[in-house]
């Protein structure tokens, strides 16, 4: 087997990964079969398959494959026969006609039933480790009748999964599930995906699907080079400075924040915070709550706090929106004329789906070559497009490249695999953060993050990228020490004013 690929490796490799939709790698696959041996791909895919199961659950005795009627269910039935050979007592559910089958899965039955594979019209009633392979890439309805039996024994089962290319249900291009379990699917599962990596595997209901992702290129090499639909973001350099002695805090960038509304303080100063403590040089809070500038000022000493009108003239970044309230909007129009720099967040964007003379501002910044950040969840992006949450969700790849396009900016989509688009560039998709960050005020926190990024020089893209990853990558730390810790709960302890002071540590 190739060196694998796993979701742990793609957060410490150094590069990005190339993602491919079907149709691309289908055009890959069929340049490959072209140059290779009759059933080359497919035997590949089963010893693979083979392989991972045994490294994944090496005690394994009885193995479950279900195996579907087209060529995911060839691969499955080319597993079988290598872990037959290896000493497993194997159980084959296939509900294929092999008359009928696909020609590359009628040589897999072939030689499965030359193999003596034990075929099984039910699953056995007890096994040590299941493998999908029932739909792979090419489900494109919900599976019905025995197929979805199988699928749901699958899917309930509280030992180690294996899905091959693909978790049977999930749409390779979206990660939106079209049989989406009934329940929270257990924890040792893993994907093996052939030939290229799917964007569905990595956003939307992807990872909690796919579990671990494992990838194989069956050790093909192609001749033509098909282009990515997206790329999934690799580590980046966890500083954008060389931190020399001789500096000062000028050379680190001024950050102005601006919203903090009557009761929603508490977001403008989360922002603030996380830009400071990011690596920005000084960070000005604007508050649109003027009586609360006294209190904030004594209580977060490090943050120069004024109305939002008595604000230095310039910033190399300005951050606009946490907390703001309807009373963001009297701001916004000044902002989007005169800052070279601006992420918008929360109620920024509210106000800018809600007013045209707003839209065209923006539009206006494209001219002036001003840099501008979107940072939506689905329900802000719905509203900006002027569509449903569920509709986002359902292609956020396509939804977040269809809203940069249309605003002629960067976009964050956040959410599971967030997804950072910018007009004329391939969409990335996210690797890092968990359910940690589904708590108030974390949005709030990537916000700063991203304009200490803009304020220290990187371009637009770049500094969402990489502070998204960054922002993920901290829940993702402190998870990981939660579990490590016996007296922790995992959870526990978390909110957005830690993770924004956690920020010193990778900034």
């Amino acid at each position: 087997m190739n060196p694998p690929f796993s979701r742990t490796l793609a957060v410490q490799a150094q590069h990005n990964w190339p993602l491919h939709n079907t149709a691309s790698t289908r055009k890959i696959e069929h340049e490959l079969q072209a140059q290779l041996p009759h059933h080359t791909l497919m035997q590949r895919a089963g010893l693979a398959s083979a392989q991972l199961a045994l490294a994944v659950a090496p005690h394994a005795q009885t193995i479950w494959i279900a195996c579907g009627p087209g060529n995911n269910g060839g691969d499955g039935l080319e597993a079988a026969l290598q872990l037959k050979q290896m000493g497993k007592n194997v159980a084959v559910t296939y509900l294929g006609d092999p008359a009928n089958a696909p020609a590359d899965a009628k040589v897999a039955y072939q030689r499965a039933v030359a193999a003596g594979i034990r075929f099984e019209s039910s699953p056995p009633v007890q096994f040590d480790l299941a493998i999908d392979a029932l739909l792979g890439i090419a489900c494109h309805s919900p599976p019905t009748g025995q197929m979805a039996h199988c699928l749901d024994l699958i899917n309930q089962f509280s030992g180690p999964v294996v899905c091959l290319d693909l978790p049977s249900g999930l749409l390779a291009d979206t990660g939106q599930w079209l049989y989406k379990p009934s329940h929270t699917l257990a924890q040792e599962r893993h994907t093996l995906s052939f030939l290229t990596l799917k964007p569905g595997l990595f956003t939307a209901d992807g990872r909690d699907a796919a579990g671990r992702v494992w990838f194989n290129t069956l050790v093909a090499e192609r001749t033509t080079n098909e282009p990515e639909q997206a790329v999934l973001q690799g580590a980046t350099k966890l500083s954008s400075h060389h931190l020399q002695h001789n500096t000062h805090k000028g050379n680190f960038g001024d950050v102005h924040l601006i919203g903090g509304a009557n009761g929603m303080v508490g977001a403008a100063v989360l922002a603030a915070n996380a830009a400071l403590q990011s690596g920005a040089g000084r960070v000005y809070v604007g508050l649109l709550d003027e009586q609360a500038q006294t209190n904030i000022s004594a209580s977060h000493p490090c943050l120069m706090v004024r109305a939002w009108r008595d604000l230095p003239r310039h910033a190399d970044a300005v951050v606009c929106g946490c907390g703001g309230g309807s009373q963001i909007a009297q701001a916004l129009g000044v902002l989007l004329g005169q800052s070279q720099r601006l992420v918008l967040d929360a109620d920024a964007l509210n106000a800018l789906s809600a007013d045209a003379q707003l839209q065209t501002l923006l539009a206006h910044r494209v001219g002036k070559q001003y840099a501008t950040v979107l940072t939506p969840h689905p329900l802000e992006a719905a509203r900006l497009l002027g569509c449903s949450t569920a509709e986002i969700q359902s292609n956020r790849l396509f939804h977040a490249q269809s809203l940069a396009d249309k605003m002629q900016c960067v976009v964050v989509l956040k959410g599971s695999g967030s997804v950072v688009a910018a007009p004329n560039a391939i969409p990335v998709i996210n690797p890092t953060g968990n359910a940690l960050l589904s708590t108030a005020g974390t949005g709030d926190v990537l916000a700063g993050l991203i304009g200490a990024r803009l304020a220290q020089g990187q371009e637009a893209m770049q500094a969402a990228c990489s502070a998204v990853f960054d922002h993920g990558l901290r829940a993702d730390q402190w998870l990981a020490q939660r579990l490590n810790d016996p007296q922790g709960s995992g959870f526990g302890g978390f909110d957005a004013a830690q993770l924004a002071a956690s920020l010193r540590f990778i900034a």
